[in-house]
């Protein structure tokens, strides 16, 4: 056993803060003899174990740990891995009902997303959820452990991987990531293009947001969404819209449209306030911040939400899937 990994097992007992690993791995040999000491480790330190992975390797994992899986939660990476936003809430939710009660001190996440069926903008969205993990979780109890099977995956996404964790795996072992990109300005980009099926609507808007709800209502529904998929719309296009009102200028303009599979609704402000982070929103808000509150709950009901902060306004786009 290297001194790494002495390290980290001892790190449950001092230092309960994030702890974020890839799992770059070939083989099913491979998986398990990362993935198996991690799991056996975190139950006898008496921490919550939850298995995120694809039904192939649930199936290993139980195998492989006999009675000991018994005491392990498995979760299909399928119905996990939905939206980047629900994700890091689902994971935030988690982790404070596994250690309130001071059972558990920390808890353990073997977390494998899913990248197969990705469109370019869903694959890059999901990538930046992983930089995001090290800020998002950075003061929370949790070591994650994100494996990633280069049986499968395309190389980029495998580079990607060596970007977004600080440390990988191999084994039981782990060492720092060389290729590692910490979650700052480098992961900023401009917004990816949506090209419209049919007309866009569009509309300017000041301080009566009444009307910004009728009409993203009226022009996400003709668009072919159902009633359901509206309600969230309309109300993430009313809070980005009120940020706007209130920090942007006091109003902007808000456009919607259908492209391929979503609906699209921009939402513009005309200030010149300061840029927002690109991953404002994906941190879970603290009462005592200013902003922030409005765009947990957008990326909560959205299936992706881009920020793209220039000179003369912001715009957030927010993407909700027709099915």
């Amino acid at each position: 056993m290297t001194g790494v990994t002495e390290a980290r097992a001892a790190r449950p007992e001092t230092e309960p803060g994030l702890v974020h690993q890839g799992l770059v791995y070939g083989s099913d040999e491979e998986f398990l003899a990362a993935t198996v000491p991690f799991c056996l480790d975190g139950l006898d330190r008496e921490d919550a174990v939850l298995a995120v992975t694809t039904d192939a390797n649930i199936d290993l994992l139980r195998q492989a740990l006999g009675d000991a899986a018994g005491r392990v939660e498995f979760v299909r990476a399928q119905e996990w891995y939905q939206a980047p936003g629900r994700t890091l809430g689902a994971y935030h939710r988690y982790v404070d009902r596994r250690t309130a009660t001071g059972r558990h001190r920390r808890v353990r996440v073997i977390g494998e997303p899913v990248w197969h069926g990705r469109d370019a903008l869903e694959t890059a969205e999901w990538t930046r959820y992983e930089s995001v993990i090290n800020i998002a979780f950075a003061d929370c109890p949790a070591w994650i452990v994100c494996p990633y099977d280069t049986r499968t995956l395309p190389e980029q996404v495998v580079a990607d991987a060596r970007r977004t964790h600080p440390e990988l795996v191999a084994g039981p072992a782990a060492h720092a990531s060389d290729h590692y990109a910490a979650p700052n300005r480098a992961w900023e980009r401009r917004l990816t293009p949506a090209p419209a099926d049919g007309e866009e609507a569009r509309m300017s808007f000041g301080s009566d947001l009444s009307k910004v709800r009728v009409f993203v209502a009226e022009a996400a529904a003709a668009r072919g969404m159902a009633p359901a998929g509206v309600q969230r719309l309309v109300f993430a296009a009313n809070e980005v819209a009120t940020n706007a009102v209130q920090h942007g200028g006091g109003g902007g303009q808000v456009a919607v449209w259908r492209s391929g599979r979503r609906i699209v609704c921009d939402v513009t402000d005309s200030g010149r306030a300061a840029a927002p982070s690109w991953y404002l929103g994906y941190l879970p808000p603290d009462p005592r911040q200013e902003r922030g509150h409005g765009l947990w709950a957008v990326r909560q009901l959205c299936d992706l939400v881009e920020i793209d902060a220039r000179p003369d306004g912001t715009t957030v786009r927010l993407h909700l899937n027709l099915t």
